[in-house]
């Protein structure tokens, strides 16, 4: 797995940050024409605000200097032509932000699809080493952060730029005495952004792996509520996501600290220029030497000099945030996965359904294998079943087959292939998996049992359902298969769960056969029908049967039974039986804990 990257460095964004940014901005490339617009839209409202200041400096120098008739005509064109101004600016304003705002969504809804898409492709080790709810919170809070920065902060960027270079244009031109003493302030508002930035960045990205972290605590209170229900847990999932939430929140406050800091910090260094150029500049209009409607427009243009360099350091404390957050993002469409696809894959014309193990070594964390070093051969169509003991690595042995994990010693081949030399989805394709654990989406029975095949019809939908025994509940169901089974299905029960995920795999119509402890949720009535479609299933498919329940596999070709990630037997149920051994001892430890249930019961 990836590495976290280092802490960033205080100060300036460093070269890997600028990267990120450059990448970040590279997702508008597909929308060049709309930005193109905005921006021009951006340029052309911004000289229009900085034509207003001068309007008003000719009326002040020239039309009112004359008598009364001819000021009232002078201030009735002025306002004329400042309405004319501001619509003209309203104009262009909204072009602006619709342009730049359609921008922005778009390129979040890419980067969004892109960091779900490349999710897709991590191997299933990637989602058990991390928290639902900490990858949901990139997914969402990351990228809302990012968003900003591409739409907003850009336009901002460029208005204010204008604004800032075209004001400055202007002032040198009306008075370079007085814009030197403006600028004599500059350097103070450069340091308070430098200053406050670097803080900003360092507290937004502890803010944002917060957030992810009470986020994955809802998630997992949220999808185990049925748990925390039945053990009274409210109180103590309550007070995880509250210190979790209230962790974010001193880390927000700290955000906050910074935020009120910088901008009366600059607001202060800013008026404060303005007061200097107030104070000199009317000295000088007092001596002659500037005109008053100079001074206003000076002062004016100036106000919007101040006031973009203002956003301009608030730009860069959104730059901060947005840099801590892409930094998050990136770590995640960084990643590659650990499962290569081959570069030239080999493709199975006929496939026959054997499965080799090869002197199998697997092991989860380093140095504490789950399985050693076993070997195994599966003749096509046959079923095989694995017992033992729970931690044995039955369910390891078989997520080797549909390639979930590599192992690391030996090989895993099919029809005499090596797994790693067949594309993921061709393999895939191939095997048919009920786990222990039923998974089912939102949506109806329809779609679920379709799943693996969308393209299938609806009377084939039935058959596989017919074959699983789950035609007769799903018709009393209120709406039949239109039926809607609630998030992870739990409007259904557990039995009925698991026969809609027997369907499932029964229509993908698979070459291989996993069923890990696929009837363990049903009653003795379903079980035996169901036992009896699997039986027709299992005909000229290898089938993988992993049960506890020792009576549910005696027909199997073969039982291989493991103990401590290792073959310890293997045989017939006849032949382990009469050689003793952990399959004999687990049988009879099972045998009488029926017998004793019955007598029991009776």
């Amino acid at each position: 797995m990836t590495p976290r990257p280092p802490a960033p460095r205080r100060g300036l964004p460093d070269t890997a940050d600028r990267q990120r940014l450059a990448r970040l901005f590279g997702y508008l490339r597909p929308y060049r024409g709309r930005l193109l617009v905005g921006i021009v839209a951006v340029g052309i409202a911004s000289l229009l605000g900085l034509a207003a200041p001068l309007v008003v400096r000719d009326l002040l120098n020239g039309a009112l200097a004359g008598g009364a008739g001819s000021a009232r005509a002078a201030l009735d064109r002025t306002a004329l032509l400042l309405a004319g101004l501001m619509l003209l600016q309203a104009g262009f304003n909204f072009l602006r932000v619709y342009q730049l705002g359609r921008v922005g969504e778009a390129v979040v809804a890419d980067l969004r699809k892109e960091l779900f898409s490349h999710l897709l492709t991590q191997p299933v080790r990637f989602f058990e080493e991390r928290r639902t709810g900490e990858i949901t919170s990139r997914l969402t809070s990351d990228v809302a952060t990012v968003q900003a920065a591409v739409s907003q902060a850009l336009a901002q960027l460029v208005n204010q730029g204008i604004t800032l270079v075209g004001g400055l244009v202007v002032l040198f031109a009306l008075d370079a005495r007085l814009t030197l003493v403006m600028l004599l302030v500059v350097p103070a508002v450069a340091f308070a952004a430098a200053f406050f930035g670097r803080g900003l960045r360092r507290v937004s990205t502890r803010y944002q792996d917060l957030v992810a972290e009470a986020n994955a605590y809802a998630e997992e209170a949220i999808s185990g509520v049925r748990v925390v229900k039945s053990f009274t847990a409210e109180p103590l999932e309550r007070r995880r996501y509250a210190d979790a939430i209230d962790a974010s929140f001193g880390q927000a406050l700290r955000r906050v600290r910074l935020r009120a800091l910088f901008v009366p910090a600059v607001v202060l260094f800013g008026f404060a220029g303005v007061g200097v150029v107030l104070w000199y500049g009317g000295r000088l209009v007092v001596g002659g030497a500037l005109q008053l409607g100079d001074l206003m427009a000076f002062l004016l243009i100036t106000l919007f000099v101040a006031g973009s360099v203002g956003t301009f350091t608030g730009l860069w404390a959104q730059l901060q945030e947005a840099i801590g957050a892409s930094r998050r993002i990136f770590e995640l469409l960084d990643l590659r996965p650990e499962l290569a696809e081959p570069a030239a894959p080999v493709r199975l014309e006929r496939v026959r359904g054997r499965v080799t193990f090869e002197d199998v070594t697997f092991a989860y964390a380093e140095g504490r294998p789950v399985l050693h070093g076993v070997s195994l051969d599966v003749a096509p169509g046959a079923t095989v079943a694995l017992v033992g003991p729970s931690g044995a690595g039955k369910s390891t042995l078989v997520s080797l087959v549909s390639r979930f994990y590599d192992p690391q010693a030996g090989r895993v081949l099919l029809d005499g292939v090596d797994l790693r030399e067949l594309a993921l989805r061709d393999l895939r394709g191939l095997v048919g998996v009920v786990p222990q654990e039923t998974q089912l989406f939102s949506g109806s029975v329809l779609d679920n049992v379709r799943y693996g095949r969308p393209d299938a019809s609806e009377a084939e939908v039935v058959a596989a359902a017919r074959a699983a025994n789950a035609d007769g509940f799903v018709r009393q169901l209120p709406e039949g298969y239109a039926t809607q089974v609630g998030e992870r299905g739990v409007k259904l029960s557990g039995g009925q769960r698991q026969r809609i995920a027997i369907a499932r795999a029964l229509l993908k119509d698979p070459r291989i056969l996993v069923l890990d402890e696929a009837t363990s949720s049903l009653d003795s009535e379903s079980e035996a029908l169901v036992q009896a479609a699997l039986e027709a299933l299992r005909r000229g498919r290898t089938t993988f049967v992993i049960a506890h329940r020792l009576a549910t596999v005696l027909g199997a070709d073969e039982i291989v039974v493991l103990d401590e990630g290792r073959v310890v037997q293997r045989g017939t149920h006849q032949q382990l039986l009469a050689a003793g051994g952990l399959y004999a001892d687990l049988f009879r430890r099972q045998f009488a804990v029926q017998a004793k249930e019955a007598a029991t019961r009776r």
